[in-house]
């Protein structure tokens, strides 16, 4: 136990901290400018000056550890004399623009010149002047307001792991700039605006159009990129969102966002929202009433169900819409109408995935808390870039790095290159003999205990026959023998070639000898909760398959279930283009752009009798549609998202939408005139059906949700006991594949689908799409970074510029599926996997140059 005393107050501390932390925990406030929580203590501005009793200067608490006994004072004259002396400094040349100055009214300069600071200044000679930098698309630099607090540079280095930029010249012509000058050569997190405490670094989007004064109102959500659920701030004004904004202490990211988070949220405000309901008619599509659209989708599928059966219609749920839109979508198909043809696009890979590894390794395998990866001693990552696909997930691989741990890439991993120790060749053709190699040596002189007799069997029958020269696997092997708390990373590339089942299971067995916690990347916000909701053609609310717990299901809400499996997304496809499928309901999902061979999903969509699609934009697939109905956006909403840790956490509404219905509450509608009883008033009652039927969120209330106590398995019943078994092929002759170049989807971080594709400020960014390639490809044709190329495969060509990355596979090409004009899925072709996962065809590419 510490005792000290400060300002007369006694102080006792369990643990030894700064001065400046043990007065803020006792109330006292001592004013900052360099320090801020979570950054480590520089102690450069000096305004935390304070006395210490036997000690003869004045120390700075921020970096002052309390000592037992110590006596400390934080408001005498002589402290304030100092303050007034450094504040005094620092305006010697920091502009006198208050009135103009974006920070105003959130200044903290400002605010302590106001309390310290001198009347006037005394220093007559003119100031140092430096040009405003307009260099960057989304920040505006003016370094004439740096007080040099080196905050900025302590959060890219030190929380971000960009090392972007630093102090330049010297004297009072330091400024803060990127190393080669010019524009940033960064991630554009927005991160250094959080803790710019001056207008030295600001936002473009909020040039001269932001004042703290302007917010009418703040609500706390979860953003609505990406599976992680980072906890931010909406400010508003007038229903719209005027800011976005991270909180220390705020959510598992705690005061960190990406730039999808803190810069994306303008697509809200596009000019292309879907306003009014819309019906085809005589080929073109129409406005409509609510009351009739509703109407004419009710009697449309109540046609479709008589006439061919309820099995002639299907749906496909939404990783971007809530928990509770994508329960009472499975409870229309299941419930109301009957079938159990019911998908997502997390059949893309997370699902298939998911399911094999629990199947394997048991429920809740991937349940595991997203800031303990920083506490590792190893990370393994294969399958995607995690700084990309999940960007704050990537920032604890990048503090595990710095903290120690040994991290290992399999594949692309560019934004881990400056971090990772390992970095192993990871393309489709080798990955799994890459896997084999470091599961044969590292299984030596390991006893193999446990009750997963399966898996131990599948262990011992792993052979590799054609070993690939140049891996370190013996460094590789003993970096991993060291690891006594791994983490395996896993992302969808790995998922997406024939042998899926195969590198599943060797992931398994990987995990398995590590004794590794492991994460699947989600791209999405709501995968895992769209799976938990029973948005699954074999799968009940809960994660409860469905030939054993359908009388279960049916005693909980005393209606009948459909006995017989549904058909997934790729066979939902394929009973659309035979004929066999007659009716679909799309919600919030683009097939047509966003999975690969466009030609064929939209040949298949064109033979279907009746197609509802519901969204926010008039999408490739919405421009197919019989009916489209306007829902609301990510900000509109109120409801749930289960993040890839399996945290349900809540999102609230802030923006106003006049012309959008909330997509539980258009399900609500249909089912209702659609014969449904039971009606649901407000979204409560969803949820309370939801914990009804659901054993998985047995007792969980929205109450707990709020407090953050929705951590897995909650309160209810995790399934228990069913391990399942899988026909796996050639685990005792993994060879690599000769497959020649093949292309890959490309994630890029500063866009999520065809969704950013409407965000002004990630178009500022990036406004192409790019052909990304290895170096050792682009030295072969004498490419260099922005050449524009050709890129052609048996489905056509496209033109685009080419990005050069040194963790490529020479055999993977790679595009985005963002842009209309250059896309993924107008030149890929597909077939569904072993496992029911997305299985990219292996057609030849070709580069040309322009």
């Amino acid at each position: 136990m510490i005792k000290l005393t400060i300002d007369g107050k006694e102080i006792e501390l369990e643990e030894q901290v700064t001065v400046l932390e043990a007065a803020r925990r006792a109330g006292i406030k001592i004013p900052t400018l360099c320090y801020f929580e979570g950054l480590k203590p520089f102690g450069g501005c000096r305004l935390c000056l304070v006395e210490v009793e036997k000690l003869p200067r004045l120390q700075t608490a921020c970096t002052l550890m309390a000592a037992d006994g110590m006596v400390v004072k934080t408001e005498t004259e002589k402290i304030k004399a100092a303050r007034r002396a450094i504040l005094e400094f620092l305006l010697i040349n920091h502009p006198l623009d208050c009135p103009v100055c974006d920070k105003a009214g959130e200044c903290e300069l400002q605010d302590l010149v106001a309390r310290y600071g001198p009347d006037a200044g005394r220093f007559t000679e003119g100031k140092r002047h430096h040009p405003e930098s307009f260099d960057d698309p989304i920040i505006v630099r003016n370094m004439e307001r740096c007080v040099l607090c080196t905050r900025c540079i302590r959060m890219c280095e030190d929380l971000q792991g960009a090392y972007a930029i630093t102090v330049t010249g010297r004297g009072s012509h330091s400024f803060v700039e990127p190393f080669s000058g010019g524009r940033y050569n960064c991630e554009y997190c927005g991160n250094c605006l959080t803790v710019c405490p001056v207008g030295a670094i600001m936002s473009r989007l909020h040039r001269h159009s932001y004042r703290p004064w302007f917010v009418e109102k703040e609500v706390e959500t979860v953003c609505g990129y990406c599976g992680v659920g980072c906890s931010m701030v909406m400010q508003m004004r007038e229903g719209k969102i005027i800011r976005t904004i991270p909180r220390m202490g705020l959510g598992l990211n705690n005061g960190l966002l990406c730039v999808r988070g803190r810069f994306g949220y303008d697509y809200l405000q596009s000019e292309q929202r879907l306003r009014s309901p819309l019906i085809r008619r005589d080929g073109e599509l129409h406005e409509v009433s609510w009351s009739e659209a509703l109407d004419y989708v009710a009697s449309r599928l109540k046609e479709i169900k008589e006439k061919h059966g309820p099995q002639a219609i299907g749906a496909i749920g939404s990783g971007r819409c809530t928990n509770e839109d994508n329960y009472m979508l499975q409870r229309l198909m299941r419930f109301t109408i009957g079938t159990n043809n019911i998908d997502s696009s997390a059949r893309l890979y997370y699902a298939p995935a998911l399911l094999m590894l629990e199947g394997i390794l048991g429920q809740g395998i991937t349940a595991n808390l997203i800031p303990g990866i920083k506490n590792a001693d190893g990370v393994v990552v294969l399958g995607g870039d995690p700084t990309q696909i999940n960007p704050i997930l990537g920032l604890q691989i990048r503090a595990a790095s710095r903290d120690g741990a040994k991290v290992i890439t399999l594949g692309r991993a560019k934004g881990l290159e400056r971090f990772a120790h390992i970095m192993l060749p990871g393309a489709p053709s080798n990955v799994d003999v890459v896997l084999g190699m470091i599961i044969q040596e590292l299984r030596e002189g390991v006893e193999l205990k446990g009750e997963n007799k399966w898996l131990q069997e599948q262990l011992s029958k792993v052979k590799v026959t054609e070993p690939i020269e140049g891996i370190p696997l013996d460094e590789t092997i003993g970096a991993l023998r060291e690891m006594k708390n791994a983490v395996l990373v896993l992302g969808p590339e790995v998922l997406q070639s024939d042998n899926s089942d195969r590198t599943l299971l060797l992931v398994a067995a990987l995990v398995y000898l590590l004794d590794a916690r492991v994460f699947l990347l989600s791209e999405r916000p709501n995968y895992q909760g769209a799976m938990d909701m029973g948005v699954l053609p074999d799968m009940l609310p809960g994660g409860r398959p469905l030939e054993m717990f359908k009388q279960k299901a049916e005693e909980a809400l005393g209606r009948e279930v459909p006995a017989d499996r549904g058909l997934n997304l790729f066979e939902m496809i394929d009973a659309a283009s035979e004929g066999r499928l007659k009716a679909l309901y799309v919600m919030g999902e683009n097939p047509v752009f966003n999975m690969p061979d466009k030609d064929r999903i939209t040949e298949a969509l064109k033979k279907l009798e009746f197609l509802v699609v519901q969204d926010i934009f008039l999408t490739e697939t919405a421009l197919m549609a019989d009916v489209v109905l306007p829902a609301r956006a990510w900000s509109e909403r109120t409801g749930t998202y289960t993040n890839l840790e399996r945290r349900i956490q809540f999102i609230r509404s802030g923006t106003d939408s006049a012309d959008g219905m909330e997509d539980w509450r258009i399900l609500e509608e249909i089912s209702a005139r659609l014969g449904e009883e039971k009606r649901f008033a407000i979204l409560d009652e969803v949820w309370e059906e939801v914990v009804h039927v659901s054993p998985l969120h047995s007792g969980l209330g929205y109450d707990d949700i709020k407090d953050g106590k929705a951590i897995w398995p909650y309160k209810g019943e995790p399934l228990r006991g069913v391990e399942e078994t899988y026909e796996i092929q050639g685990l005792d002759n993994i060879r690599p594949i000769k497959s020649g170049q093949v292309l890959q989807l490309d994630r890029p971080l500063y866009h999520s689908g065809s969704i950013s594709r409407h965000s002004k400020a990630l178009r500022s960014i990036e406004d192409e799409a790019f052909i990304v390639i290895s170096t050792k490809k682009a030295e072969g044709l004498g490419l260099a970074d922005g050449d524009i190329v050709k890129l052609i495969t048996d489905r056509g060509s496209l033109q685009a510029r080419i990005k050069i990355d040194s963790t490529v596979d020479e055999d993977n090409i790679y595009i985005s599926n963002t842009f209309t004009e250059a896309n993924f899925g107008s030149l890929s072709g597909y077939e569904a996997g072993r496992l029911g996962s997305l299985s990219l065809d292996k057609n030849p590419v070709k580069l040309e140059k322009v």
